[in-house]
């Protein structure tokens, strides 16, 4: 294991940062225990001259858990379930899906 690889192992299994959720290919059957950190940041935007504010959620996973998440799969997290959008995407060390999500 390299030293990144097990920093980020460090870093989901902290408990001020990583969380238990359970994942679920295509929304669907008894799902996966894995260790995610979830971000919920208002996201900003301009539309001519108003000025938007979005709610969103960002799971990151790593890529040993959950190796190919697609737009439909479903993560529980402290009892509420969010679906995936988007495409997720990899980290440059490809140890981490960053992926957008929107409550199912």
């Amino acid at each position: 294991m390299s030293a990144f690889a097990a920093a980020i192992e460090a870093l989901f299994a902290d408990a001020n940062l990583g969380i238990d959720a359970v994942w679920r290919s295509a929304g669907a059957g008894p799902g996966i225990p894995v260790r995610a950190i979830v971000r919920r940041a208002d996201r900003v935007g301009d539309f001519g001259e108003t000025r938007i504010v979005a709610e969103t959620v960002i799971i990151d996973v790593r890529v040993s858990q959950v190796p190919a998440p697609a737009e439909g799969d479903t993560f529980e997290v402290g009892g509420e379930t969010f679906a995936v959008q988007g495409e997720p995407r990899r980290d440059a060390g490809r140890l981490i899906w960053t992926i957008e999500a929107r409550s199912a």
